[in-house]
């Protein structure tokens, strides 16, 4: 169990600069999406407007940070012995001008502490990897991209990549260390990748997640940014789930990857896997006929778990032009052949759309949906479930199918008895 210890942050402003990859750069507009948070009559919230630009908090005092970690101890029902605290936030934590300040308070209540997702761009000088491993400091997710300085200087605008090096070294040889790259092609792929894996398993990492680079609206770019960089093309999926399997068969590294894959939890999707068909049988029957409306990624992946359960004849599995399912939007929405639609639609839960305007879109040809949302989830991306066993991933997915398959007889068209 995690607390958040938030300490705010903007991106491209709070991390000395974006990074060249970084899908929050030429961010344009400020017009809301919808989404699941959103007031029923109205397109908008805190959420699908600042939140998913992460453009609203600057920097937060430690006081502030402090107080709020103290009251979320005070108000949950912990275990000392399952409880870390997580600093994080919007822009790069190493960058937060009062970490050491942070890590000292926090270091108080004696509770480990993760740091969050950070580059290192804010470390001029290694000692302070020292000083934030003496003050409670057993986690850490460090985005490398590359351990080649030269790399890290232009791809990172890291100012002092041998001093942010020596501490990711440091962190790795004194906590556990989540590294991640996101994964250019032609950049730090190939050669450069093998060499910062060897770096990585050479200092002790613990884990090591790649991150397909994300260059054009249907990869995830839904903020009026693509390309992020001119004229390179990202991995294939199939490109990037070899590469994945590959990085892990060579190195002793726990090596996963998002969109795809995890090569020893069979994730995304694992309840899709032959070998773990058996585990379909204690899902509920589906009696009602709907359609999943999915991304690119996971619409194959569904369909095959839809067939395996018997129930193709009920439920058929549309994808939209987008490759997470979370960030599809009304303009993926307005691109599907409502041909396709069976009278109820089911949305991935956390998708940047209002529940109305959906409705409006997908009932232009006459005929009055129900459109609804399923899970927030139906697997687990490789950050998570590096974190995971096989058995708590399977559970996961169980879980979240069994609630997608309660959605479908609720809201779908009955076409089957109930069994008593």
């Amino acid at each position: 169990m995690q607390i958040i210890a938030d300490v705010g942050g903007i991106p491209g402003k709070d991390c000395r600069g974006f990074c060249k990859y970084c899908y929050f750069r030429k961010v344009k507009g400020n017009d809301p999406f919808g989404c699941r948070y959103c007031s029923p009559g109205r397109v908008g919230c805190e959420s699908c407007t600042t939140g998913v630009r992460e453009t609203k908090n600057e920097f937060i005092p430690p006081f502030m940070v402090l107080g709020s970690v103290q009251n979320s101890i005070m108000m949950g029902n912990y275990h000392d012995n399952d409880l870390k605290v997580n600093i994080s936030g919007g822009g790069d934590v190493s960058c937060y001008p009062q970490l050491l300040e942070l890590a000292a308070g926090l270091n108080q209540w004696k509770l480990p502490i993760h740091l969050g997702y950070t580059s290192g761009k804010g470390i001029d000088d290694s000692k302070v990897a020292e000083d934030l491993i003496s003050l409670g400091v057993n986690e850490v997710t460090f985005t490398v991209f590359s351990t080649d300085p030269k790399l890290r200087k232009e791809w990172v605008l890291d100012q002092k990549p041998e001093e942010s090096m020596k501490a990711l070294e440091i962190f790795c040889q004194n906590s556990e260390v989540h590294a991640a790259s996101v994964i250019v092609p032609g950049v730090n792929d190939g050669e450069k990748l093998f060499e910062t894996c060897s770096k990585l398993e050479e200092w002790g990492a613990k884990a090591f997640i790649l991150m397909r680079f994300a260059n054009y609206r249907n990869q995830g770019l839904i903020l009026g940014n693509e390309p992020i960089i001119e004229g390179v093309e990202s991995h294939s999926l199939d490109e990037f789930d070899e590469l994945v399997k590959t990085v892990n068969k060579e190195f002793n590294l726990r090596v996963t990857g998002t969109p795809v894959c995890d090569p020893e939890n069979d994730t995304p999707f694992a309840i899709s896997k032959d070998k773990n068909r058996e585990y379909l049988d204690i899902l509920s029957e589906v009696t009602s006929e709907a359609t999943i409306l999915t991304s690119k990624v996971s619409a194959p992946f569904i369909e095959k778990i839809i067939k395996n359960i018997g129930a193709e004849d009920l439920v058929n599995v549309v994808a939209a032009d987008q490759d997470i399912g979370c960030l599809i939007t009304h303009e993926d929405l307005e691109k599907i052949d409502l041909g396709d639609l069976t009278e109820t639609v089911l949305l991935p839960g956390r998708a940047y759309v209002h529940n109305k305007r959906a409705q409006e879109i997908l009932s232009r040809d006459g005929v009055d949906r129900i459109v609804t949302r399923g899970p927030e989830k139906l697997s687990v991306d490789g950050e998570m479930s590096g974190t995971l066993t096989r058995e708590e991933v399977l559970k996961k997915e169980l879980i979240a199918f069994e609630d997608l398959i309660e959605a479908i007889n609720f809201f779908g068209v009955r076409k089957k008895p109930i069994k008593r």
